[in-house]
């Protein structure tokens, strides 16, 4: 059965920089994990460009991250990881294998085509698909959901029907796929497969633009139809 939402991780949106890339903070709603330091502990689902307003948050909350993970490694998913690092050093990145060298190279992550070049820490971690992370004491599964980039990830967690989709699957829209090492139909299979077969009530929390479901982009989505 799902957890209630009483039980339910509690996340909370941040939209950042230019590109407005929506990078989140979860935690447990009883607060009962806590970091080293004694803070609340919690994670992070990728942090972009201009992260003064989710690192602020995280010092007003008294929270510390255990972990950054990320949906996947281009620059406005990854620019603000220095900034991070510096106030949380030892804060471990995950990103899939698929991706693991993109932090390092800004023809790969994009920022080389934006004129600033931007590169981030070395990932501490490679993910793979269907791995389940455990997150706070919470479930979290990867799912593989490339088409928007090699490496791209989708984080589910079943207890709550709730899922992470990066880039993948936008609120009536979807991620580009005209970047070099994107394709449409890999992305659009990606959808169907890893996302489109989630309970249709799971609420999708994307990289840029307001929550959906899966039942609603099922219906109205214009790019992605269900086969």
């Amino acid at each position: 059965m799902p957890e209630s939402p009483a039980n339910a991780p509690r996340i909370t949106a941040f939209p950042l920089g230019g590109y407005q890339t929506n990078c989140y903070v979860v935690r447990r709603p009883d607060a009962s994990v806590k970091a080293p330091s004694g803070c609340e502990a919690c994670w992070i689902a990728d942090l972009g460009m201009q992260p003064e307003p989710l690192l602020d948050h995280l010092e007003s909350e008294s929270l510390e991250p255990l972990v950054i993970v990320l949906t996947h490694c281009h620059i406005d998913h990854i620019a603000g990881l220095f900034q991070a690092r510096s106030v949380f050093p030892d804060v471990p990145i995950w990103v899939h294998a698929a991706e693991e060298a993109w932090l390092s190279d800004p023809m790969l992550n994009l920022s080389a085509m934006s004129g600033i070049p931007v590169t981030g820490p070395e990932p501490s971690r490679l993910l793979k698909d269907n791995e389940i992370l455990d997150l706070l004491g919470q479930s979290w599964e990867v799912r593989h959901t490339p088409g928007h980039s090699p490496g791209s990830v989708s984080l589910v967690h079943h207890a709550s029907n709730q899922v992470l989709a990066g880039d993948a699957l936008f609120n009536g829209s979807i991620g580009r796929t005209d970047f070099p090492g994107c394709d449409l139909h890999t992305l659009a299979n990606s959808i169907r497969t890893r996302l489109y077969d989630l309970p249709d009530e799971t609420r999708v929390y994307p990289g840029h633009g307001p929550p959906t479901t899966i039942g609603h982009e099922k219906k109205t989505n214009p790019f992605v139809r269900p086969e």
